[in-house]
């Protein structure tokens, strides 16, 4: 049964705002982290992938919308261990929390499942959670930078648009992965661990490859993001795209391998390129693989019931007899019997 989001008026309790605090501890361990893999752009630090935002609508759409207070206070930590808050830094936390919660409603509106189970909610997440919504942190953040005089007018569209793409990648690669983790949906088969180890091992070895080998070799990261696609669905597909993502972050900072003799804005376009490219290719082909399985189960579920009702017609019984067998009776009677004689 798929688990669909369901909008609830939020009621203010201790378990609440537990939740809260723990939203805001989590946010501003996401935020020490995305840190790590921060660029300069025009002077300005921004991060080709913030994980505070994916987190957050995670949070937003598995607890409700009464745990934004956590975001907005675990936005303000984050900013205060950079800089002294001022009122353009209430500007910026009142637009980190803003984005991610318009995106749970925008979601919400066009009944967004949970577990990603469909095309449509890989396209919803896309381009209403993560492209649509982010604009408004975005905007937030860069445009007090420029009434205060930190930033030129001449400046706003670059910074604008690194600080857009590095939430918007947040929520493509972080919210999936928790969407599924918090479901309990990224559990697989028994039978599948040993290709499972090959899948892990074969990453270990090809991503590092593709992003650190002086030759630009990044397209050797897709057939891992397919394989994990077509066989493990959004949680293999997903980590796949996060560790990667997380690798090639670390050589664009180091400027080594496939970023090596780049500028500042040219890495950034190059990081945020593959990025992008490898989060659509995740979280859309999983989905649409699991609608298609979703999909191919539905429909041999209603040829096993009609089998079943030409059985019925074909003798002449009543279908909805309480008496007449069901569908597991009838296939219990298809099975072949084996009779054992004595021996003389």
């Amino acid at each position: 049964m798929a688990c669909v989001l369901v909008f609830r008026r939020p009621r203010w309790s201790l378990d609440l705002v537990l939740k809260a605090l723990a939203v805001a501890v989590c946010y501003y361990v996401a935020g020490r982290l995305g840190l790590m893999g921060q660029l300069v752009i025009e002077g300005v630090i921004v991060t080709p992938v913030w994980p505070p935002t994916g987190l957050a609508l995670a949070a937003l759409l598995v607890f409700g919308v009464g745990v934004w207070p956590g975001i907005a206070l675990g936005s303000l930590l984050v900013i205060a261990s950079l800089t002294t808050p001022q009122l353009p830094t209430l500007i910026t936390v009142a637009g980190n929390t803003a984005a991610p919660l318009c995106a749970c409603l925008l979601l919400h509106r066009v009944g967004f499942r949970l577990d990603v189970s469909r095309l449509r909610d890989g396209i919803a997440l896309v381009f209403l959670g993560g492209l649509g919504a982010m604009a408004i942190s975005a905007t937030a953040g860069v445009a007090p930078q420029v009434w205060t005089g930190g930033l030129s007018p001449g400046q706003f569209w670059s910074v604008w648009l690194a600080w857009w793409v590095g939430d918007a990648m947040g929520v493509l690669l972080v919210t999936p992965l928790l969407l599924v983790l918090s479901l309990g949906a990224g559990r697989f088969p028994r039978r599948r661990w040993k290709e499972a180890v090959c899948l892990g091992l074969a990453a270990l070895v090809i991503v590092p490859v593709a992003v650190l080998s002086p030759t630009s070799m990044l397209f050797l990261v897709f057939p891992l993001l397919i394989w994990a696609a077509l066989r493990f669905q959004l949680a293999g597909s997903m980590l796949c795209a996060l560790v990667a993502s997380v690798l090639t972050t670390y050589a664009a900072n180091t400027r080594v391998g496939a970023f090596s003799g780049l500028s500042g804005i040219e890495i950034m376009v190059k990081l945020q390129a593959f990025n992008g490219a490898a989060a659509l290719t995740a979280l859309l082909l999983s989905s649409l693989v699991t609608e298609q399985r979703a999909t191919r189960r539905s429909v041999q579920s209603a040829c096993n019931e009609l089998a079943v009702l030409l059985e019925h017609l074909a003798v002449g019984e009543n279908p909805a007899d309480p008496s007449a067998p069901s569908v597991r009776d009838v296939d219990e009677a298809r099975k072949p019997t084996t009779r054992h004689f004595p021996r003389t």
